[in-house]
């Protein structure tokens, strides 16, 4: 079994944004966040201790991803969800989210382990392809116009 000494210390190296929520009635409020946490959003544990995580959208919750994200907490299923997210200093990032409800017998709580990846890139570069795809329609179907004008000119 692994000793929390090196449990502890597994986290604070994990390149990727852990948090661990505490189930308090209705809210979620942030118990823990790892240094990687702190990194890719500006925050230190000392600001965001005890606040929900929604700050983070930063009144940004018309998103697809949310509504899936508050049926798993409320199911206690984990989920995924691509979220537009905040930093401190205002900029937004894509954060893919992995959520997963544990529940300790001992204290009789409920806790969310989050697990917060920032893919911003990946992102853009799909929107980017996107955007390309559709120009490329758009000039396929100029193209076709254009043929059918010159085929009718001909005749």
């Amino acid at each position: 079994m692994i000793n929390a000494k090196l449990m502890q210390l597994v986290i604070n190296a994990s390149n990727d944004g852990i948090v661990i929520a505490e189930r308090e009635g209705k809210d979620m409020p942030l118990i823990y966040v790892n240094p990687a946490f702190e990194r890719m959003t500006g925050y230190t544990l000392d600001e965001i201790l005890y606040q929900d995580c929604r700050f983070m959208q930063s009144g940004d919750r018309d998103q697809p991803g949310l509504m899936a994200i508050r049926e798993a907490l409320e199911s206690g299923e984990p989920c995924r969800e691509i979220l537009r997210n905040y930093r401190k200093d205002g900029t937004h990032f894509w954060n893919e989210l992995s959520l997963s409800t544990v529940y300790n017998p001992a204290d009789k709580q409920t806790y969310v382990v989050g697990v917060q990846k920032d893919v911003t890139a990946q992102v853009k570069a799909q929107q980017r392809v996107a955007q390309l795809e559709a120009q490329l329609a758009d000039l396929r179907a100029e193209l076709e116009a254009l043929k059918a004008t010159s085929g009718s000119n001909k005749n």
